[in-house]
């Protein structure tokens, strides 16, 4: 018999000893609720430009002088700071702009620097939460003896680290006073054509450039040949217009260079073509019905060629939750994104895996451009499995490394092998992936279902990659695998882990009933009508000594129809049924 409590033990009683108190387990956090990703909010496509040596004149000459203009009002509204919309000024400076380009120009104009003016003050105030992240990490840190530890934070391996973690907490003070700074003051700093680019002038033999190569890369960034769409315009949009029907462009060029027209108005007519072979329905249906459509000349001076890229809203879908694909009876596919591969496995409805788990390479080396390529290829490919195998949607984790590549340094470990896990963490292209998966899934008629990533790795490699390994002999199961079907469950709304017990890969002679996450259906009692024997009949009027005897053999349909539960003999007398126990 157990008494009260004192002082954190249990005493017994009878004899007055402390009983050791069972060590409760770690605290487990929160977890998110699975939620479908939104649908794309617009499109964009690309096609070449032809351009002969004349058209390639007019397009540089327009760009640079609405580039130096449009840079001009970014400069005026950097100054005005940080104000309501309504104080941003914008009617007094489109008014001026429009003298020396056009109303639609000058309105193009404004929009890019009020976008860029915006995006360079989120940039600042995520760049503080990290600066504030590292430095916490440090404090905590150094707080703990050399050598000890202190609950879940450990202290520093010895007196001359902690000596340069120091100098390194000062310098990360520098730069957070800084940026808060910029940021009550409003003055984000902003290079147009990119800081990268900029710094890379005064490093040319590193990045294997001259002088002349840099200048036209420099150039050609600062280009602003742009302009917005306008409904019942003509084709969607006024001042840079393309004709269905032979797909000639037409441009409409600033003041300044009205002399260099070909057409009335104003307008220059290139003497190429373009037909956006991607996604051309589309475009045609909004084009046709005079839909706005923004178009962009971009300029590429390595190859030395023109693009005309074209954009637009897209309408807002309704996509399903993810308990009404549940509801629906559909299958999923999880997905695990690591720094190599995808891991994949295909779901029921019920949660269950289905078949083998797949891998598909993920090779992200080389130029940004291949990057993109390869991410590419390899969401094609998933898409291809998840259509192969009748799924209506794919479930990945909702990952973001922002906190981790804060604090790296302090939780990664250290020396190479930290270094090279910091590196591996920093590779992981993980908001393009959601991107570029988001669209592409959508175009395919798929649903993209983000689930919380807490646990999936260590609870899937824990109850999933044995069983699963059980059941693919000639497959080499990993744990990814099994943070596969982990998030997969946790995107149908099932639990991850496995109750005891699991239905092994012959279901006939398991000896573990089913589990998952099924309940057991009760047999209806009293309305099922004896099943007929050919043997002799037994006496008492029985057909068979026990009931449980059939069952083991010949299910019933309402069991078959579940399919997660197998009823087993119920030997109640070993003498009468020739059974051992």
């Amino acid at each position: 018999m157990l008494g009260h409590r004192w002082l954190g033990d249990l005493v017994d009683v009878r004899g007055g000893r402390p009983v050791a108190r069972k060590k409760r387990g770690k605290r487990l956090r929160v977890l998110a609720d699975p939620f479908t990703v939104a649908a794309p909010s617009g499109a964009r496509i690309r096609d070449r430009v032809h351009a002969t040596g004349a058209d390639a004149e007019v397009l540089t000459l327009a760009g640079r002088h609405l580039g130096h203009h449009q840079r001009v009002d970014l400069a005026r509204r950097v100054e005005i700071g940080k104000v309501c919309v309504k104080d941003n000024q914008r009617t007094e400076r489109k008014r001026s702009l429009t003298k020396h380009s056009s109303s639609r120009m000058a309105g193009a104009m404004t929009r890019a620097s009020e976008d860029q003016y915006q995006l360079s003050l989120r940039c600042l105030y995520d760049e503080a939460s990290s600066l504030r992240r590292a430095i916490r990490a440090i404090t905590r840190r150094l707080a703990v003896a050399c050598g000890t530890k202190k609950g879940k934070v450990r202290g520093y391996r010895d007196q001359a680290e902690p000596f340069d973690k120091r100098r390194r907490m000062q310098v990360l003070n520098a730069r957070l006073a800084r940026v808060e700074q910029r940021i009550a003051e409003g003055r984000p700093s902003i290079v147009v054509g990119g800081r990268r680019l900029a710094k890379t002038r005064h490093n040319l033999a590193k990045a294997r450039l001259t002088e002349q190569q840099w200048r036209e890369r420099w150039d050609a960034e600062r280009l602003f040949l742009t302009a917005d769409g306008e409904s019942g315009a003509p084709f969607g949009n006024y001042t840079i217009s393309v004709d269905p029907n032979d797909g000639s462009v037409t441009v409409v060029l600033p003041e300044p260079l009205r002399h260099l027209a070909n057409q009335p108005r104003g307008r220059y007519r290139l003497s190429c073509t373009v037909q956006f072979s991607h996604r051309r329905d589309e475009w045609l249906d909004r084009v046709s019905a005079n839909r706005a459509v923004r178009y962009d000349f971009v300029h590429d001076p390595e190859r030395g060629r023109w693009y005309l890229d074209a954009s637009w809203g897209a309408d807002t879908a309704v996509l399903p939750t993810p308990q009404e694909i549940r509801r629906f009876g559909e299958r999923t596919i999880g997905i695990d994104l690591n720094a190599d591969h995808l891991a994949a496995y295909v779901l029921d409805p019920h949660g269950n895996p289905i078949g083998q788990p797949h891998s598909i390479p993920l090779d992200l080396v080389g130029p940004a451009s291949q990057r993109d390529g390869r991410l590419r290829e390899s969401i094609s490919q998933l898409i291809t499995l998840a259509r192969r195998h009748n799924c209506a949607g794919i479930v990945v984790e909702n990952l973001n490394f922002d906190n981790a590549r804060a604090t790296g340094r302090e939780r990664m470990g250290r020396g190479r092998r930290g270094k090279t896990l910091r590196r591996t963490v920093a590779g992981i292209p993980t908001a393009r992936f959601r991107e570029r998966l988001r669209g592409m899934a959508f175009h395919a008629g798929l649903v993209v279902i983000a689930v919380d990533p807490a646990y999936t790795s260590i609870w899937g490699e824990r109850y999933w990659k044995t069983p699963l390994q059980e059941t693919n002999k000639k497959t080499t199961v990993t744990r990814h695998h099994g943070a596969a079907v982990a998030i997969g469950r946790r995107g149908l709304g099932h639990r991850i882990r496995r109750r005891p017990g699991v239905t092994v890969s012959d279901q006939r002679i398991a000896s573990r009933r089913a589990a998952g996450q099924t309940v057991s259906v009760p047999r209806p009692r009293g309305t099922v009508s004896p099943p007929r024997t050919a043997s002799a009949p037994v006496p008492g009027g029985k057909t068979r000594l026990d009931r449980g005897d059939q069952l083991a053999l010949f299910l019933d349909p309402e069991d078959r129809s579940w399919g997660h539960r197998i009823t087993y003999p119920v030997c109640r007398d070993s003498a009468n049924t020739g059974q051992s126990r």
